[in-house]
């Protein structure tokens, strides 16, 4: 089961590869450049649009594996992709305002609802409620974690892996091409994001890939095991950047700053560089933990109600003493 994934991520890897130097030139050209300022790590302009290099590769390798059974099935998270992908380009380009894209997300989770991608946990509108909130709030959390070289793209890779995984042990082609097709695109982009990073995905990337993610875990099921387990396998393989989130989230409210509007250097990434004295060993340890929390996701699919309790309590206490640790014992970092 795992021999045609294996194909459609190294066929995304070597297109991603191939095409995002041709999309860094494209963002030269038109002057689609991140410019450093007192809130950004880097010292230098560093193009952007690579995320348009990651939704090429994932497209033309899923309409090249695929069939028209295949894309009917997914129609609606390739328009909700699309439309988010296009979003991020205008806010790379020209600039959105935060509501305006929040508009945006709210839309194109709207579309997976339409067309039958939704959360089937309690049935009605409170599914369409928690599809909506899941979709948005891992989409906004990407885009969040984007704040240094390799470490989106290398979450996004990471968890895109785990789901292809999970998706071969419970015998799903279409959710596996999916995770497969973003995972290799996001290693093939990784080449040229990796630290010191020659282009960076933008919200181009960071909304598609995010979007992506929220899509392939809504779709995906456990047949072999009950909801009050398979609840939790999403979340934990998404881990990283809903810690991210909430941390950063917490300690702005806490600082009595709009967390959705107020930059910072606060996230786990900044806080990991200050205490490791390295950004790349901070990813790294990013890293770690995505691949940790995804070996766990792998476990509780297989588990009892009992033994995903337990994981689950367990992961969630350490989430909290990681927020009390980072944001209160150590002070925070300072926002700018």
């Amino acid at each position: 089961m795992l021999t045609p994934f294996l194909l459609i991520a190294a066929s995304a890897l070597l297109l991603a590869a191939a095409v995002t130097p041709l999309v860094r030139r494209v963002a030269l050209q038109t002057g689609t450049v991140d410019k450093p300022n007192s809130r950004k790590i880097h010292t230098n302009p560093v193009p952007l649009l690579g995320g348009a290099a990651i939704y090429l590769a994932f497209i033309l390798v899923l309409l090249f594996f695929g069939n028209r059974e295949y894309v009917s099935q997914v129609v609606g998270i390739f328009v909700g992709a699309t439309l988010m992908s296009f979003m991020g380009i205008v806010d790379d380009r020209w600039g959105l305002g935060s509501y305006v894209k929040l508009i945006g997300q709210v839309a194109a989770a709207a579309i997976l609802v339409f067309t039958g991608v939704q959360v089937r946990l309690f049935g009605g509108w409170i599914d369409v409620g928690v599809t909506i909130i899941w979709v948005v709030g891992i989409t906004n959390a990407m885009n969040l974690l984007d704040n240094m070289d390799g470490l989106s793209g290398g979450i996004a890779m990471i968890a895109a892996t785990y789901f292809t995984l999970l998706a071969a042990m419970s015998e799903q082609y279409l959710v596996g091409a999916l995770a497969a097709a973003l995972a290799g695109a996001c290693a093939g982009f990784l080449f040229y994001n990796w630290n010191p990073a020659h282009i960076f995905m933008g919200d181009t990337g960071a909304l598609f890939v995010g979007f992506l993610l929220a899509a392939v875990s809504i779709k995906l099921r456990f047949p072999r095991n009950s909801n009050i387990v398979t609840w939790m396998i999403p979340p934990l393989v998404l881990a990283v950047p809903i810690f991210d989130t909430t941390l950063v989230f917490i300690s702005r409210l806490r600082r009595g700053k709009n967390p959705l509007t107020t930059p910072g250097k606060d996230h786990l990434s900044h806080r990991l560089a200050f205490l490791l004295g390295s950004r790349r060993e901070a990813v790294l340890v990013c890293y770690l933990l995505g691949g940790t929390a995804g070996l766990a996701a792998v476990y509780v699919s297989q588990a009892t109600w009992i033994e995903a309790l337990v994981v689950g309590s367990w992961v969630f206490i350490g989430a909290m003493f990681g927020i009390w640790w980072l944001e209160f014992r150590r002070g925070g970092v300072r926002s700018s």
